[in-house]
């Protein structure tokens, strides 16, 4: 296969289905992802079969935990699909939405109205919900996208993308407006993120290698984030079951999440009472602690127990391993937290509203919260049908990106016939 030559025709046709979803209505667009919810509870046991190809093989060439657990599609995540579509199919079309309207002393209206991106590139490895995701996200919101997924979904994949095509053919919308890279070539990724004629943005969803490389190769501007390393914060007046309830669930509900904590910061004043209890349900799961001296001291003779170094305040481990710091307080974890997070997602549990709003205002990162796991950090939790990733940028999109994240803006005028003096 010619690559360059096949990428090229991919970006051609993605360009043209582009100009017509930005322009189709949104029953068309909404009679598609109903159609895709459809067809993926209809198929979900073709869909369980294809992914056991895929971790079959990825068994085989010995994936790591973490990344099987990213690639496995239960009967609960394909409803949770399936969900996620009827969920963007019940949100407003936010296309031609007109806003901030105002008169001019000349005369003249301005506002603002809402348009699609225009073709959106996503790349991402062993996660075949993303194929869904993206895909439902990029139909409401009026692109067109290719999506690139890792060779070690590639089943799952495509078993996804004939469903897609199904639901926009049947709702007469381009079939190009969702298109798979069919060839798992890495040189396929080289060639997408550097056609700027036909992608207006890049998604990558995958570890940091895939993001380091497309930071350093890129000529398509991106919406992404390298590292989670996501804060839970015990305030000295935390309530003593939330702090270990929200601390349990932060860590242990999954490990190879973006949003799953990796430090946990623990007041001096509540350590003594919290990181026994917490230790306690942590040794159910055999969580290694690392932990700083004072931590250390507290918990001597905790099974699992290693001294953390200074590598661990900003590792994103992606397992069964939390780093665990004593702080004298608030703004010792504040100050913590903004010099080592990788800005995704931080949670302060507190019954005291002024430190609350203090952790809320001060605290740098896309998402930030209040007495609650870090975990919530994810489009379909945030409410918004589902996500095409998150970003840990400051411009254009912050946060869970949904369907406003995969717009723009651009100037409207209105006139009377007004010239200019």
């Amino acid at each position: 296969m010619d690559i360059k030559h096949y990428m090229n025709d991919l970006g051609v046709r993605a360009r043209a289905a582009s100009r017509a979803m930005a322009k189709a209505d949104t029953a068309a667009k909404n009679k598609a992802l109903s159609l895709i919810a459809a067809a993926i509870r209809r198929e979900a046991a073709a869909l369980r079969a294809a992914n056991e190809l895929d971790l079959a093989a990825a068994k085989a060439a010995g994936m790591e935990a973490a990344m099987l657990d990213r690639l496995t599609l239960s009967d609960k995540a394909i409803a949770t699909m399936a969900e996620g579509l009827e969920q963007i199919v019940s949100l407003a079309d936010p296309i031609g939405e007109i806003s901030n309207m105002k008169y001019r002393p000349t005369g003249i209206q301005v506002g603002q109205m809402r348009v699609p991106l225009g073709v959106i590139g996503i790349i991402y490895e062993a996660r075949p919900n993303v194929t869904v995701d993206a895909a439902g996200l990029c139909i409401k919101s009026g692109n067109a996208t290719i999506l690139r997924g890792g060779s070690e979904a590639i089943h799952c994949n495509q078993a996804l993308a004939m469903l897609v095509k199904e639901g926009l053919a049947g709702a007469g919308l381009p079939a190009d407006a969702v298109q798979i890279v069919e060839t798992t070539d890495r040189a396929a990724v080289g060639e997408l993120i550097t056609m700027p004629q036909y992608v207006d943005v890049i998604v990558p969803r995958g570890g940091k290698g895939l993001i380091a490389r497309l930071m350093q190769e890129a000529t398509v501007p991106m919406i992404k984030h390298l590292d989670g390393i996501c804060h839970v914060y015990i305030d000295d007046k935390a309530d003593l079951k939330k702090a270990v309830d929200v601390a349990f669930n932060a860590k242990c509900h999954r490990y190879g999440t973006c949003n799953t904590m990796e430090t946990l910061l623990v007041a001096q004043g509540i350590a003594p009472q919290v990181l026994p209890a917490l230790a306690e349900q942590y040794a159910g799961k055999q969580v290694e602690l690392r932990c700083d001296d004072a931590a250390a001291a507290i918990l001597a003779g905790y099974p699992h127990l290693v001294k953390a170094t200074e590598e661990d305040w900003s590792t994103e481990y992606l397992a069964p391993v939390l780093a665990v710091k004593v702080v004298a307080d608030l703004d010792e974890a504040i100050t913590h937290i903004n010099d080592y997070s990788s800005k995704h997602t931080e949670s302060i549990i507190t019954e005291d509203y002024s430190r609350a709003l203090r952790f809320l205002r001060e605290v740098d990162s896309a998402s930030v919260m209040v007495n609650a796991s870090t975990r919530f950090a994810d489009g379909f939790e945030y409410g918004l049908g589902a996500e095409i990733g998150i970003s840990n940028d400051k411009l254009h999109a912050r946060g869970p990106v949904g369907l406003e994240g995969l717009t723009s803006m651009k100037y409207v005028v209105f006139g009377h016939g007004e010239v200019r003096q």
